[in-house]
């Protein structure tokens, strides 16, 4: 059955990590790339399991795929997650599209690992905040380690540290031959905040327990 939220008012995010991982996402301990690969799906699961709607929708990511993922890297939790699935994903949005095949073409290799993260990535690419926030990450550090890791092609091209999301757009931009920017150096721009501006702050989940306790306070 799907997760529901406990009775102490930890909400689905932080129940999902824990059955995930066996830990508080503030507690995880990463060792190697295995552990770090473990800590960056249960991140994305978790902030999914988070918001409305089913992990297929808010993932990106089709059922079977899901599955599949979910096979390789988290066994002990099928039987509990199957029904949070969904029916997959409908009428793929082109700009969802466009970040995926982005990240496609330059992964560091062709595993279903990096396929995943390119279709989940490219889904999370939509949503408002930082993107390492809306990959339920702890901080930038991870996302770029995260990329780094998968699309090393891709990674390298930031040379100037740019806000990633940021960086995806404008290299779609610049591969398709158009100028996004209106003037010939960075630091001459009025956008530059929106380009390299602190990405520091809370975790999503981080956030999200914070708000719950405040809550539970003042009732």
């Amino acid at each position: 059955m799907p997760l529901q939220p406990l009775a102490n008012g930890v909400d689905n995010g932080h129940a999902m990590y824990r059955l995930l991982m066996g830990c508080d996402i503030a507690d995880s301990v990463i060792v190697d790339n295995l552990d770090f690969d473990a800590h960056i799906f249960a991140c994305l699961l978790a902030v999914a399991a988070a918001e409305q709607g089913s992990l297929s929708e808010r993932l990106g990511l089709g059922k079977n795929d899901l599955a599949a993922l979910i096979d390789r890297w988290f066994s002990h939790a099928r039987g509990m997650l199957a029904a949070s699935f969904g029916a997959g994903v409908e009428d793929e949005d082109d700009e969802i599209a466009m970040v995926r095949d982005l990240l496609l073409a330059n992964r560091s290799k062709s595993d279903d690992e990096s396929r995943w993260l390119a279709a989940m990535v490219a889904r999370r690419a939509l949503e408002p905040n930082h993107l390492w926030e809306d990959l339920g990450l702890r901080g930038r550090s991870e996302l770029s380690r995260l990329l780094a890791r998968h699309f090393g092609p891709l990674a390298a091209r930031n040379t100037t540290n740019m806000r990633w999301k940021r960086f995806f757009y404008r290299t779609l931009c610049e591969d398709d031959g158009l100028v996004l920017c209106s003037t010939p150096v960075c630091t001459a721009c009025g956008d530059f905040d929106l380009c390299f501006g602190d990405e520091s702050g809370d975790s999503r989940l981080a956030y999200r327990r914070r708000e719950l306790a405040l809550k539970a306070v003042a009732a």
